[in-house]
Formats: C-alpha cells, sequence, structure tokens
C-alpha cells in the first residue's frame, strides 16, 4: 500500500521514468535535484529558461512576486501565484496552483496538485489532483533528528534518510491546517480532516479523522 505503484499513475508527470526505477516513493527524494538539472535541457521549445536551472513551460503563469529557485521546472498551464518561495529542486506539473506565501523544497507535484495557500512541503512527492488545504504542512524533520521510520501498524520501515515530509498519492485531500508529521504516506483517494496531526500510513479509500480514527471511505 505504499510502492510507488500503490500510490501513483506515473502517466501524469515527467518524472514517470525516474520514478519507475524505485519502489518505494521516499527512495527518490535524493536524486530530485540531479534529476531536474538533466531533464531540463531535454524539455524542448515549449519551456523558456528564465535562469539558471529553471524551465518555465510558456503557458505558465508565474506573477512578479513568486521566487523560482535553482532547480526547478514549472509545467504547462500551473499558476505560481504571489509570494511564493520555491527553494529549488521542484518538479511541478502541468496545471498546478502554488499559491501565496507557499514553499516548496526537494518536491515533485503531479499533475493537477493544488497547494493553494500558506502551504510548507518539502521533501514530499504529491500524487496526481491531491490538494492541500489552506494551511497545511509536511514536517520533513523529526524533532529529535533522527532517521525517518515509516510506521504501519506494527510493522516499522527504516528509510535511512533525515528528510523526509509525505507522500500523497492519487486523489488525496488534506484538510485545512493539518500537519502530516515525518514519514507519512497517504494512499489513494483517501482524505485527512482539518487540524488533523498525521503519523504513519493511512490506507487508500479512506478518511483519517484522528490518531486512532481511521474509517473507510463509503462508495458514492
Amino acid at each position: 500500500m505504499y510502492t510507488i505503484k500503490d500510490l501513483y499513475d506515473l502517466d501524469h508527470t515527467l518524472a514517470k521514468d525516474y520514478l519507475s526505477q524505485f519502489t518505494y516513493p521516499w527512495e527518490a527524494l535524493k536524486g530530485i535535484k540531479d534529476f531536474i538539472l538533466e531533464l531540463g535541457p531535454t524539455l524542448g521549445d515549449d519551456y523558456e529558461q528564465r535562469a539558471q536551472g529553471v524551465w518555465v513551460h510558456k503557458t505558465a503563469t508565474v506573477f512578479p512576486s513568486a521566487y523560482l529557485g535553482s532547480p526547478c521546472i514549472i509545467g504547462p498551464e500551473t499558476e505560481v501565484r504571489h509570494g511564493a518561495f520555491i527553494r529549488g529542486s521542484a518538479l511541478v506539473g502541468a496545471n498546478c496552483v502554488v499559491g501565496n506565501s507557499v514553499e516548496l523544497k526537494n518536491v515533485i507535484l503531479f499533475d493537477h496538485v493544488q497547494t493553494p495557500h500558506y502551504n510548507y512541503v518539502g521533501d514530499s512527492i504529491l500524487g496526481y489532483f491531491s490538494h492541500m488545504g489552506a494551511g497545511s504542512i509536511t514536517s520533513n524533520v523529526k524533532s529529535d533528528k533522527r532517521l525517518v521510520v515509516v510506521h504501519n501498524g506494527t510493522e516499522n520501515i527504516e528509510t535511512g534518510i533525515k528528510k523526509f515530509g509525505a507522500m500523497l498519492g492519487d486523489h488525496v485531500e488534506v484538510g485545512c491546517n493539518a500537519v502530516c508529521n515525518p514519514g507519512t504516506v497517504i494512499g489513494r483517494n483517501s482524505s485527512v480532516y482539518p487540524t488533523s496531526c498525521v503519523r504513519g500510513v493511512v490506507p487508500e479509500n479512506c478518511i483519517f479523522k484522528n490518531s486512532g480514527e481511521v474509517i473507510e471511505r463509503k462508495a458514492d
């Protein structure tokens, strides 16, 4: 339930070939910077190189006060709004929203991802059509600075990395002011209640209400 194949439809990202090399999505975090630097020069005439290591699709909208740090790629029809801070190592897909006061660092955002208001997204991968409500964040370093472990019930998966925010599957909804703690993995089509504090693995097609209450989503 937490492999790349479980979480993502890779047809909705320029990182398809890159991610296909790995079993678990967090294995891809260390190489995002180098991957973007290799991919950028191959993108063709539909992209403009606006600075060293910064490629923006000609149909994307980047507001004047937004900061695009190197390396990054901004996809077609995407909006990067006022005050957005892309620190670097960010691949942002097509038809995405990077909103006001949003900070991105070492991330892959699939197509149609929305991070529209006051979000921090670091060392994370956000799947197709995933959405983070206003003020929701991915916390990417443990308070004790130890290596991140993914907890799934009684199973503990050692990742071997210190910085790991959240892996959101396709069509995941994260409510306003929720915190995804280091090592959070949320399965496809699942939702997180506003103001929740999420840790570990949330199965697909579920609703996370709080740490003791995760229920299966009812069919429409």
